[in-house]
Formats: C-alpha cells, sequence, structure tokens
C-alpha cells in the first residue's frame, strides 16, 4: 500500500471500489448471485417494470455488459420482458416475484452496509464525502479534467 503522502485521489477511489466491490460479491455469492446482479436488481422499478434502454444509463454500464447480466437474470427467472405499452418498439423490465424476493435481499445487504459506515463516520464526513464525489462527477460530466488548460 501507498504511504499516505503518496497517495492519490484516484488512488483512493479506485482501492475504496474495489474493496466494496470484492464485499459485495462475497455476500452475493452466499445468495448465488453477484453484486451487478443485485445493483440491476435495485435499479429495475419494482412496481412498472424500467425501459432496457433506460437501464444502462441508470446503472452507468455499457449496453453489452447489461445485456449479458439481464439475459443471466432472465433465464435465473429473476425478471422478465414485456413490451412497452408507451412505446411499440420498446421492451420494459420487470421483476418477477422471484426477483422482488432477491431484490429485497440485495436491498437489505445495501442498508447494512450505508447503517455500519454511517455508526463509524460522522454526519459532516459524509456530507464532505459527497460534496467531493459531485464535484469529482460534475468536472468528468463536463470534461473538465483533461482541457487544454490542465494539460
Amino acid at each position: 500500500m501507498q504511504n499516505k503522502k503518496e497517495r492519490t485521489i484516484d488512488y483512493m477511489l479506485r482501492t475504496t471500489w474495489l474493496a466494496v466491490n470484492k464485499m459485495y460479491n462475497e455476500e452475493a455469492a452466499k445468495f448465488d448471485t453477484t453484486m451487478a446482479t443485485g445493483f440491476t436488481l435495485l435499479s429495475i422499478d419494482k412496481e412498472n417494470g424500467t425501459p432496457s434502454t433506460s437501464l444502462g444509463p441508470i446503472m452507468g454500464m455499457e449496453a453489452t455488459s447489461l445485456s449479458r447480466i439481464l439475459k443471466r437474470m432472465e433465464e435465473l427467472g429473476l425478471i422478465e420482458r414485456k413490451p412497452n405499452p408507451n412505446d411499440g418498439r420498446g421492451v420494459l423490465i420487470h421483476l418477477t416475484e422471484f426477483g422482488k424476493e432477491k431484490r429485497k435481499d440485495a436491498k437489505e445487504r445495501v442498508l447494512v452496509f450505508n447503517e455500519t459506515v454511517r455508526a463509524h463516520v460522522s454526519e459532516e464526513k459524509l456530507k464532505h464525502f459527497y460534496e467531493v464525489s459531485d464535484t469529482i462527477n460534475e468536472l468528468i460530466s463536463n470534461k473538465k479534467i483533461y482541457t487544454k488548460e490542465t494539460i
């Protein structure tokens, strides 16, 4: 591990996310699933379904990766695809009853993670964490990182 003086922002983001990812995948394995499947279950509107074309942007995933996940989820009986009544060409992804059960499991794990972090980090520090995260996302989405002025 880098010493504290050498740590960079991207290093901390990357290693923290890898640790969270590993933790969620280990937990998901106890339910014979993956973090990606859990995240997808949580991203689908449990009452009305979600247009398949909206899921990628909601989750920040490429269509090809999402397509593989959805195919596997359909094989496992977690989701079903139905025609979108508002768009004849579109498809809505709906949770099956089994998918709704598994969604509850995923949501419970996310809540436990959040409650545990909140128990160990002050509200003020969390507020700053969210502010920093929002700023980083804004800088990236507005393409303000690698500009002529910064390079």
